[in-house]
């Protein structure tokens, strides 16, 4: 992950953490999504923010999403090493763990400033 990407994804862990402690608790959520998305094509950041988003069910009492994210652990490291990892996919529990989704524009123009390297691109 270049530095350029890495300060996008760094600001939008540090929002969800800011958002949460407000109390804003859909829109922490929402930058832990948009922290997924930029995350995807590198191994420690995408298990990262999957640790990330597990945490936060555990302190929201969420045993839905607290059971989903198990899974996504598991799995995203090997998804970004073999560029597996569904291209936009949200990183929650109420998504498919392989379903591609539409990139929020802004995320798309951040991610076409830093190419994921040949091993490591989203499909």
């Amino acid at each position: 992950m270049n530095p350029q990407l890495r300060g996008h994804f760094e600001r939008e862990l540090h929002d969800s953490r800011e958002a949460e402690a407000r109390g804003e608790l859909a829109a922490a959520w929402r930058f832990l999504e948009r922290a997924h998305i930029l995350s995807q094509a590198y191994a420690g950041p995408h298990l990262r923010v999957h640790g990330a988003m597990f945490a936060f069910a555990w302190r929201r009492r969420d045993w839905r999403e607290w059971r989903g994210q198990w899974p996504r652990l598991l799995l995203a490291a090997p998804g970004s090493w073999t560029g597996r990892a569904p291209r936009g996919n949200t990183g929650g529990a109420n998504v498919g763990l392989f379903t591609p989704m539409a990139i929020p524009e802004d995320l798309q123009e951040w991610l076409r400033e830093a190419p994921a390297s040949p091993s490591r691109r989203l499909r």
